[in-house]
């Protein structure tokens, strides 16, 4: 399994393994996530077994305790103070596997050599338990979350 940076090909099995990890929720649209991976270059990647995506990561520098709204373009942040996880997901064959965990270790490499102190996400979907396990704490924010879902929560990972 290798880590690298997404190519314009991954693209289709990167929206796959998106609509196939949030059945509850609206999959972003392919401009979405490209913005997303356009604000990130070095915090954006995907994870490879024999010529198969099977997982990707989108994250890029953002402001502490400011998530953006889900389906959202952007603009790059002048100031920011945080790398912000936007998605993590892998393909039901990769699960179980530790990848979640090397990209997860990746990611606050890149966030090292940026210079930002934290990881912030938003974890849906029953998701902050895992998030837990990887260092993430739950962080309340005045921020409403509502375009995730019912039970989303900000999270951060100190670096």
């Amino acid at each position: 399994m290798i880590i690298r940076s997404i190519e314009d090909a991954d693209w289709p099995a990167i929206m796959d393994i998106q609509t196939a990890s949030y059945p509850s929720i609206e999959p972003e649209s392919l401009t979405v996530m490209q913005n997303k991976a356009e604000l990130g270059p070095q915090t954006s990647f995907v994870a490879e077994h024999h010529g198969k995506i099977i997982g990707y990561c989108l994250a890029h520098p953002w402001l502490f305790g400011a998530p953006p709204a889900l389906a959202q373009q952007l603009s790059p942040c002048p100031q920011p103070d945080t790398l912000y996880l936007h998605d993590m997901a892998l393909s039901i064959d990769a699960r179980g596997l530790g990848i979640g965990q090397k990209l997860f270790d990746k990611l606050m490499q890149r966030a090292q050599r940026l210079q930002l102190s934290s990881i912030s996400l938003v974890a849906i979907a029953g998701a902050s338990s895992y998030w837990q396990s990887l260092g993430c704490e739950i962080h309340p924010i005045d921020k409403d979350l509502s375009s995730y879902t019912t039970d989303a929560c900000y999270m951060v990972r100190r670096l």
